[in-house]
C-alpha cells in the first residue's frame, strides 16, 4: 500500500508556523516512506475564506519547498461529490433530515447546561420519516448509540471515545452546504489518504470522522495528532510573540532551510543532533518519535540555525534568497560585485538576510555621510597622510586582486613606519563609510578600483574641512 498523507489548511489567514510544522511532518512521513503528499484547500467556510489567504498558503508552501504530488484540491469544487454521498447516506439510513428549529436546539443546550449534562443534540428527529414539506432542515449523521471509537494515535497512543459521548452532528447545513467533519471524511476517502497528520485540536473530531468512514465502509487512515507550539514565554504562540506567519520569517531574513530545520526539531528529535539536511530529515523522521508535550518556540535557536545556514549553504543559493531583500530595501545592484561574492564576504557576520542586505549597501551605492562615531575616531588629521599614500598606491595597481590590495596597504604602513591599524582603520571608514566590514582587502576589491579611489578622496576632503573649520 502506498503511503499517502495530506496537508489541508483553511484559507482564512496566512500559513502560520504551527501549520507549517504540520505540513512538514506530513510531507516528511510521505517522503520517508516513498509515498505521496497531497495539498488540499478546505475552503467550505465561504464567508471567511479568501483568495488572498489561499495565495498566501501556496506561496508559503512554495517558499518552504514542500512540494506536493497531488493538488491543490479545493473543497468548494467538490460539492457535487459531497451531495452524492449525503444522498447515499440518507437512502441507507446512516443520516437523516432534522427539522428542529435553531431555537429548539439552543433551548435544549441551555437546559442541558443548567442540569450539568453533556450538551448535544437529543436525536429528536432521528427515527422520524422525512416530511413532505417546505420546512427548513439540516442533515445529521446517525451516530451509533453504543460501543466506542478506538484508534492508535502515532503521537498519543491508544485513544478510546464512547459513542455515548457523541451526538448526531450536522453534516449538511440548512442551505445545503456540507460541514467540515463530513467533507474531510469524503476527501480522505476519495484521495486515498492513509495517514492524517494534524494538530491536537482535531482529536475531538476524529471519532466523529471515523464513525462516518465506518458508515461508508471506507478504509480508516492512521492518525497522528501533534501538540501545539508555545511562545518563548510558555503561552500559546500568537501574533504578540512576533512572527507567526511563515512569510514573515522570509521578510525577517530567514532561510527556508533554517525554519524547516527549526520546526522539525520543535517536537521531534534524533539523539542530540540539532542540524538536519532535508535528506537527513526524510531518512530519520518518524511520527512515533514526536513528543506528546507542547514545544516552546525559541527565537535564539532559530537565529543560530539561520546563521549556520547562511555560512554553510552555497553562496550562490544564499544570494538567490538575498536578492529579495536587496530589492525590498531598494538597493541598486546595477553597479557592483556579484551578489554571491558579497554573501561570501559577509556571511560570517550576518544573523539574517535582512541584516546582510543592509550591511552590503556600500558595495553597490555610495554612502551620503560617514558614520559619526567612526569618523570622529578615525578620520582625524593624522589619517591624512596614510590615506593619500594608500590612495596613490591603490591607483597604481596594475592587477586588481585582494592580494595586491593587501600589499599596497602593507607597503603604506611600512613606508610611513606606522602600524597597519593606522592605515587600515581610516581606510575602512573611507571606503565603507563606517567602522566595520569584512577583511579590508576583500572589501576594497569588491567595491572596485574607481569607486575606492573616489571614496578615499571624499575622506581626505572630509578631514581637510574638519581641520579648517
Amino acid at each position: 500500500m502506498t503511503v499517502k498523507t495530506r496537508f489541508a489548511p483553511s484559507p482564512t489567514g496566512f500559513l502560520h508556523v504551527g501549520g507549517a510544522r504540520t505540513a512538514l511532518y506530513s510531507w516528511l512521513y510521505a517522503k520517508a516512506n516513498n509515498g505521496e503528499f497531497v495539498l488540499r484547500i478546505e475552503d467550505t467556510d465561504i464567508e471567511r475564506s479568501t483568495q488572498e489567504a489561499c495565495d498566501a498558503i501556496l506561496l508559503g508552501m512554495d517558499w518552504l519547498g514542500l512540494n506536493w504530488d497531488e493538488g491543490p484540491h479545493y473543497q468548494t469544487k467538490r460539492f457535487d461529490r459531497y451531495n452524492e454521498v449525503i444522498a447515499q447516506m440518507l437512502e441507507e439510513g446512516t443520516a437523516y433530515k432534522c427539522y428542529c428549529s435553531r431555537a429548539r436546539v439552543e433551548k435544549l443546550r441551555e437546559e442541558q447546561a443548567e442540569k450539568g449534562e453533556r450538551q448535544g443534540y437529543d436525536g429528536h428527529c432521528r427515527d422520524h420519516a422525512p416530511r413532505d414539506t417546505d420546512e427548513e432542515y439540516v442533515i445529521r449523521f446517525k451516530t451509533p448509540l453504543t460501543g466506542s471509537v478506538v484508534f492508535d494515535d502515532h503521537v498519543r497512543g491508544r485513544i478510546e471515545i464512547s459513542n455515548e459521548e457523541l451526538d448526531d452532528f450536522i453534516i449538511a447545513r440548512s442551505d445545503g452546504t456540507p460541514t467540515y467533519n463530513f467533507c474531510v471524511v469524503v476527501d480522505d476517502w476519495d484521495m486515498g489518504i492513509t495517514c492524517v497528520v494534524r494538530g491536537e485540536d482535531h482529536i475531538n473530531n476524529t471519532p466523529k470522522q471515523i464513525n462516518v468512514l465506518k458508515a461508508l465502509n471506507a478504509p480508516i487512515p492512521e492518525y497522528a495528532h501533534v501538540a501545539m507550539i508555545l511562545g518563548d514565554d510558555g503561552a500559546k504562540l500568537s501574533k504578540r510573540h512576533g512572527a507567526v506567519s511563515v512569510m514573515q520569517y522570509r521578510d525577517d531574513g530567514y532561510l527556508p532551510e533554517a525554519l524547516l530545520n527549526y520546526l522539525v526539531r520543535l517536537g521531534w528529535s534524533h539523539g542530540d543532533q540539532e542540524v538536519f539536511s532535508m535528506d537527513e530529515m526524510k531518512e530519520l523522521f518518524s511520527l512515533d518519535a514526536i513528543n506528546k508535550a507542547a514545544s516552546a518556540f525559541n527565537t535564539e535557536k532559530l537565529i543560530w540555525l539561520n546563521q549556520h545556514y547562511i555560512k554553510s549553504l552555497p553562496a550562490e543559493y544564499v544570494a538567490e534568497h538575498l536578492m529579495w531583500h536587496m530589492m525590498d530595501q531598494g538597493i541598486d545592484m546595477s553597479n557592483g560585485p556579484e551578489l554571491s561574492q558579497v554573501v561570501t564576504a559577509l556571511s560570517e557576520r550576518a544573523k539574517t538576510l535582512k541584516e546582510l542586505a543592509a550591511s552590503s549597501r556600500y558595495f553597490y551605492e555610495d554612502y551620503e555621510t560617514f558614520d559619526e562615531a567612526a569618523a570622529k575616531k578615525h578620520l582625524r588629521g593624522v589619517a591624512m597622510e596614510p590615506l593619500k599614500l594608500v590612495q596613490e598606491k591603490v591607483a597604481a595597481l596594475a592587477e586588481w586582486t585582494p592580494e595586491a590590495i593587501h600589499q599596497a596597504i602593507q607597503d603604506t604602513a611600512a613606508e610611513l613606519e606606522v602600524g597597519m591599524g593606522k592605515v587600515g582603520m581610516p581606510l575602512r571608514v573611507a571606503v565603507t563609510g563606517a567602522g566595520q566590514s569584512p577583511s579590508l582587502d576583500t572589501t576594497i576589491y569588491l567595491i572596485g578600483k574607481e569607486r575606492c579611489i573616489q571614496r578615499i578622496e571624499k575622506a581626505v576632503e572630509f578631514i581637510a574641512n574638519r581641520l579648517n573649520s
